[in-house]
């Protein structure tokens, strides 16, 4: 029977929290509270409430780093975080590279100083981390070098579009008959063939390897177009050459062929003896 009693005097009560307040107070907004680490329930730090209340109040803390000691004057409700970045200005350590020791503990960023109990005079240990200075110092190679990567890919880029335009320049010159000038088209062929060079000398990964790819490919064919042009060339001369024999031929009454079905019968009999392919060797 007393065992009944107690369990039903031992009866929890809910009852729906309002929207806007606490408990049914009406004096705390649920907005402005936040928890702690320890899972304390407090009001935030920087809600508007605070504007007009008592200013928060400094304290300076002793910090020991190697044989130096540092006095840092500090918000008591600040982070350890924002102390990192204070003692980064004083000891070149980057507040990544810093480990925040008190009271035998390493401390967290985000950790606020009055709720781990650092006071006015507290003494605190900075250690630097040399695995994260490490770590950091490869990151940072590692995106220097994409950077260098990046603008260079750029620079070759802009270099091929000029290169670009000497080629059309030659096409059009072709396709209205004219004969191009062989030295025009070996030293653009040379330019060319330097930028695939340097290409392939650039290492690259993700994005930029492809960006690369794309470089390499189109200065494939623009040289690839180079080399028709210097067959059509070489086809051209050939012609030239069996032009008076023609002509003789001619004198004692056969007909003439048309010298662009010539020049057609000569490209023929040359794309018989080798293939132009598109697939060129790369380098990774």
């Amino acid at each position: 029977m007393k065992m009944e009693k107690m369990k039903s005097k031992m009866k929890w009560v809910f009852r729906p929290a309002n929207k806007s307040t606490l408990n049914g107070r009406g004096n705390v907004n649920v907005e402005d509270l936040e928890i702690r680490p320890g899972g304390l329930l407090v009001q935030k730090r920087n809600s508007d409430s605070n504007k007009n209340s008592v200013p928060i109040p400094s304290i300076k803390v002793s910090v020991k780093y190697g044989s130096l000691n540092y006095q840092i004057c500090i918000s008591s409700q600040a982070s350890f975080g924002e102390l990192k970045k204070m003692l980064a200005e004083q000891t070149g350590v980057h507040p990544q590279d810093q480990k925040l020791i008190y009271k035998k503990k390493e401390r967290d960023s985000k950790a606020y100083l009055d709720i781990s109990g650092v006071k006015d005079g507290s003494k605190i240990m900075l250690i630097e981390n040399i695995t994260s200075w490490e770590r950091r110092s490869l990151e940072m190679i590692k995106s220097a070098k994409i950077e260098k990567a990046s603008k260079y890919l750029q620079q070759i880029s802009l270099e091929v579009d000029k290169l670009h335009t000497k080629v059309k320049a030659l096409e059009a010159t072709a396709s209205r008959g004219e004969k191009v000038a062989e030295l025009d088209l070996d030293n653009l062929t040379g330019m060319l063939m330097n930028i695939l060079v340097s290409l392939d000398g650039i290492s690259a990964e993700g994005d930029l390897k492809f960006q690369k790819g794309m470089q390499e490919r189109r200065v494939q064919k623009y040289i690839e177009t180079l080399d028709m042009l210097k067959l059509r060339n070489s086809i051209n001369n050939r012609t030239e050459d069996k032009i008076p024999k023609q002509q003789e031929e001619n004198s004692t009454g056969k007909k003439p062929i048309p010298m662009q079905k010539l020049v057609q019968q000569q490209i023929l009999r040359h794309s018989e003896s080798f293939v132009i392919t598109t697939n060129w060797e790369t380098f990774d």
